[in-house]
């Protein structure tokens, strides 16, 4: 049976949680859910890190290893700045700046016949090309990572990192997918010039655009 004096201390303590909780509310600013996803993408971003610096020692391709290099200090800066304010939640020392990559936006069309690609069986044969897949394959898991964390941040300051991080690491791998088509690593097939037209032809423009700019009247230019 609980006496009046411990129904007493417990509306105290009650009470004192909730004059605790407007305080807590202002130190840590995360919610659980950005807590955990964002846990997520530095993790990931670190094995990204070390996984980078491996390829570098191992990639024998000049033009190939200049891009793991500068990819690695571009990733590192962004690590730091993501590690500032998911630590403090507040604005980082400096923001996140843009990639910028060597590549021509030129593509290669065409398929070449090759042989079939099959499991190494020992270290030796691991040659630039599977490591610039390997290279690819980290910068698209790092984007759609982030983009999934940016969508429920609960931190504005996390929340616009990672959001002006997503574009910087679709530019990454897009500059891996040029070198990759360059190197006839990465073949792009085409469809035939009827399918394509009949696809590029299958959808017409709606005549509400008046409306849609109705819509961004107001918004702030983003440039």
């Amino acid at each position: 049976m609980i006496t009046q004096q411990q129904q007493n201390n417990m509306q105290t303590a009650s009470t004192n949680n909730m004059m605790a909780s407007p305080n807590m509310a202002r130190t840590v600013n995360h919610g659980a859910h950005e807590i955990l996803d964002v846990h997520e993408v530095i993790s990931g971003t670190l094995g990204t890190i070390d996984q980078y610096l491996m390829f570098e020692q191992q990639i024998k391709d000049p033009e190939l290893k200049d891009i793991v290099v500068r990819q690695r200090q571009f990733i590192t800066d962004q690590y730091n700045v993501l590690v500032e304010c998911f630590k403090t939640g507040q604005d980082p020392s400096h923001p996140t700046s843009s990639y910028m990559m060597k590549q021509s936006n030129d593509v290669v069309y065409g398929m070449k016949s090759s042989q079939p690609t099959k499991p190494k069986q020992s270290a030796a044969e691991i040659d630039d090309k599977c490591l610039s897949s390997l290279m690819l394959g980290c910068m698209k898991s790092s984007a759609q990572t982030m983009t999934m964390a940016a969508g429920e941040a609960t931190n504005p300051i996390v929340r616009r990192v990672l959001q002006d991080s997503i574009p910087n690491y679709l530019e990454m791998a897009y500059e891996i997918f040029l070198y990759q088509n360059k190197k006839e690593f990465y073949q792009v097939p085409q469809l035939k010039e009827e399918d394509t037209q009949q696809l590029l032809n299958s959808f017409a423009t709606s005549g509400g655009s008046q409306g849609i700019q109705g819509t961004t009247q107001g918004m702030p230019n983003m440039q």
